[in-house]
């Protein structure tokens, strides 16, 4: 499972011109499931976005969590994250999971957060999105479940 997070000042995503959800301060975490990924690996990747220190404490040091500054997250299932550009120039996603247990991973993730005290809001699971986001700093950060202990 794989996660790219990016702190935002605010953010919204819209579905054929209709606002769905959006955001204040907090991150937007583009969610890529993998085959064979499980709730072992959402359980050890949504406890690291839960408590990833990435926001500036009073010093300006970045040392605060999500949950510190009550913030919010923007939470997008992205296939992409799995794309496999080694041969030609077409990525190829066979290493994606299947749309069905995907969906249900990515749902669970939002109720693995959420019992985390973390406000939540959702893209929609395979439709054409556009996100508008306000990156803070910016501060990106790329998460394997695969590398995290």
């Amino acid at each position: 499972m794989k996660a790219v997070v990016q702190r935002v000042l605010s953010a919204n995503l819209k579905v054929d011109g209709e606002l769905i959800s959006e955001i204040g301060k907090g991150l937007v975490v583009f969610l890529g499931i993998g085959q064979g990924d499980d709730e072992k690996a959402l359980e050890k990747l949504g406890q690291k976005i839960a408590k990833l220190r990435i926001f500036e404490d009073e010093q300006g040091k970045m040392n605060l969590s999500i949950k510190d500054i009550s913030g919010e997250i923007l939470l997008v299932s992205q296939f992409t994250l799995y794309a496999d550009c080694k041969h030609g120039n077409r990525p190829s996603f066979i290493t994606a999971e299947k749309p069905e247990k995907a969906n249900k991973l990515y749902q669970d993730m939002k109720t693995l957060l959420e019992k985390e005290d973390i406000s939540v809001k959702m893209g929609v699971f395979g439709a054409d999105m556009k996100i508008d986001a306000l990156n803070d700093g910016p501060v990106t950060i790329i998460l394997n479940s695969d590398e995290l202990k």
